[in-house]
């Protein structure tokens, strides 16, 4: 359990640093700042996905809390306006605990406020349950609900919605246009109407986006309270059933929900495994044009990616036992598999196609499955997406979307921006890499492998898989190695004149050229890439995008979206690259206790991260530069499935059974 006290909550801006989650299993969440002051657009108490896992809506921005004791009014909440934090609520906190879910102490003269928030497991529910112990009658406690109703992307004004509610004794639903919700307490409520104007958002307006809008609050709920301990409630849902809840069913849903959250962690014997452990549970999400799970790839703005959930299926499914949801996930993808092609990313809303402008996410859909079966010897799953997997490598062989096929040498060559480093500016490609890229072909080779170990498990031929398998590790060394630097080219690209380029930059795509189980290096060639690698890219928080003595490394991931994209790929450290060098790095290094003990502690390092930004999660990227500051979403899956797989697989005993079979 984490907890934060009066020294820690008593500094806005530090308290603005530190952000929790609360996730529904549907892509749906509630999420602030310890502070409860909302600093994004994402922040939100209910955030309902109305289409799971996307079409994602702001409904409840926030609950202000007033309190008035013995004639003196205090205001809990804290929100921004222009040039004025106002309220300033975090003041009266005294801590905050996350147990798991986030509880709140506030302090007001002889009057303790306890608050919990949490959500309904499958629904779209946000509930928020308080615990005031009274030092006399003198008290009263007032709810004033901020509500909104706006796909979580954007901002509102006053006149671009109308809300209209239909108010009852103890809560009302609220309508706009086209979505409603409702609220529902066990005190009474009384309709009022007022706009909320100017509240700000410092994170949008550091990342140089819209920063500004108002906020509806329908009415409040008021309650004059007794001397002792008195137990309130508020919910907003998109289920009308929540209208009739009472303060028994509040209790019996949260022990039913810490209930669930504990049941995916305490199974390794670390608790750094298990608090990541539970957090992968976050990322798990019902895909209702699937009707299966699926992965989101981070909070609080991405979908669900292809590339991002076959990375992270190992390290959020298979190493915590949750093999019936890696089998779902692995089958919906497959399901939705075009000409060879896993979809890059699914549609924001329903109406919308999947993207497929990728040209990775297939290739690790095949390294997915050949771990899934590595951890489940499940053959039933592996014949289920069988036609996926030789589709894939079909036409790959044969060519697809965005002239993605194998050359003359049996390597792979597509087009620009089908990579994971995909960031363009206005039209330019940040990272150009058209042609052929070393970690495609590493993925093909070990993807021909995989399928071919697969087919013998399935009595299905092999030939044509180990053959062209051969031919890319015929064609790989002398293609892609760079003597200059003892490591391999990022990139071989053809001119419009013809002419071939080797792009020599040092950037961390060669490290799965020795960390994916089928490879193509000799072992002293390998050791050359991981030196290499962890000379000029390795931090305390991943593997920096580019070496720093590149005249294009950026060092720090700041500034508006011009600077950040360009930034991204080009220095930015990213965590998920930690766990493929962990394993490339003990392969080379013959597994003594020195080395295992290095390995080890860079990962036990990101233990200092769980209290630095989201709270027990691990962001998405670091600054290239020392100390590494934080950036992007603050809870992304790749990073935390990686370290925990990589923790896993290699450090974890674990005597409850749950563990790597290799």
């Amino acid at each position: 359990m984490y907890k934060f006290n009066s020294a820690d909550l008593s500094d806005y801006y530090l308290g603005i640093q530190k952000e929790w989650l609360v996730t529904n299993g549907l892509g749906g969440y509630a999420s602030s700042t310890i502070i409860g002051a909302n600093t994004r657009t994402y922040h939100g108490l209910l955030v309902s996905a109305l289409n799971p896992p996307v079409d994602r809506t702001l409904m409840l921005s926030s609950v202000d809390e007033e309190i008035y004791v013995n004639g003196s009014l205090y205001r809990l909440a804290t929100h921004k306006y222009p040039m004025t934090v106002h309220p300033e609520g975090y003041k009266y906190l005294k801590e905050v605990s996350f147990k798991p879910f986030p509880a709140f102490v506030y302090q007001v003269e002889n009057t303790e406020i306890i608050k919990q928030i949490f959500m309904q497991y499958g629904i779209n529910t946000t509930i928020i349950s308080y615990q005031v112990n009274c030092s006399d009658n003198n008290t009263v406690f007032r709810l004033i609900p901020l509500v909104n109703l706006r796909s979580f992307h954007y901002t509102t004004r006053s006149n671009d919605i109308k809300f209209e509610q239909n108010p009852s004794e103890y809560g009302t639903k609220i309508v706009g246009k086209t979505q409603f919700f409702h609220l529902h307490s066990n005190i009474n409520y009384t309709p009022e109407g007022v706009w909320y104007y100017n509240l700000e958002y410092d994170m949008e307006r550091y990342r140089g986006l819209e920063y500004q809008e108002d906020n509806y609050n329908p009415g409040f709920f008021e309650l004059n309270l007794g001397k002792g301990e008195n137990n309130i409630f508020i919910a907003a849902s998109t289920n009308v059933e929540i209208s009739n809840q009472n303060w028994n069913d509040i209790k019996n849903i949260y022990e039913n929900e810490i209930k669930r959250v504990n049941s995916h962690g305490y199974i390794f014997e670390k608790d750094f495994c298990n608090h990541l452990s539970k957090t992968t549970d976050s990322f798990i999400v019902a895909r209702k044009s699937t009707n299966s799970e699926s992965i989101i790839a981070g909070y609080h703005w991405f979908s669900d990616w292809g590339r991002d959930a076959m990375i992270s299926l190992p390290g959020l499914t298979l190493v915590t036992g949750r093999y019936n949801e890696a089998s779902r996930i692995l089958k919906g993808f497959a399901a939705n598999c075009q000409d060879g092609l896993i979809p890059n990313r699914f549609a924001d809303t329903e109406n919308d196609n999947p993207d497929y402008n990728t040209v990775d996410a297939s290739l690790w859909f095949i390294h997915a499955a050949g771990k899934y079966f590595e951890y489940t010897s499940d053959l039933e799953t592996i014949r289920d997406v069988w036609n996926t997997i030789t589709e894939i490598i079909h036409h790959y062989i044969h060519g697809t979307y965005f002239n993605i096929q194998i050359d003359k040498d049996g390597l792979i060559k597509h087009d620009g921006q089908l990579t994971w480093m995909d960031a363009k500016v206005d039209g330019i490609e940040v990272t150009p890499r058209r042609g052929k890229t070393c970690e495609i072909n590493a993925l093909w080779y070990n993807a021909l492998k995989t399928a071919s170990s697969l087919a013998e498990k399935l009595g299905v031929l092999r030939k044509e898989y180990d053959k062209n398998a051969d031919r890319v590790k015929s064609s790989f060394l002398d293609t892609f190695w760079n003597n200059n630097h003892g490591c391999l080219f990022d990139c071989i690209s053809i001119g419009d004149d013809g002419e071939i380029y080797k792009d020599p930059s040092i950037r961390p795509n060669q490290i799965f050229a020795v960390s994916l189980p089928y490879t193509m290096l000799s072992h002293d060639k390998e050791k050359m890439v991981v030196d290499n690698v962890e000379e000029k890219l390795l931090t305390s928080k991943g593997l920096r995008t580019l070496s720093p003595e590149d005249e294009k490394y950026r060092d720090a991931y700041s500034g508006g979206p011009y600077e950040r994209d360009f930034a991204y790929h080009n220095g930015t450290v990213w965590p998920w690259l930690m766990g493929h060098f962990i394993d490339a790095y003990l392969k080379v290094n013959n597994g003594s206790v020195e080395n295992r003990e290095y390995a080890r502690s860079l990962l036990l390092g990101f233990e200092n991260h769980f209290k630095e930004a989201g709270i027990d999660t691990i962001s998405e990227v670091f600054d290239g530069d020392y100390p590494h500051n934080p950036g992007g979403c603050v809870s992304q899956a790749w990073s935390v499935a990686e370290i925990l797989r990589a923790y896993v697989e290699n450090f974890e005993s674990n005597p409850t059974g749950i563990s790597h079979l290799r």
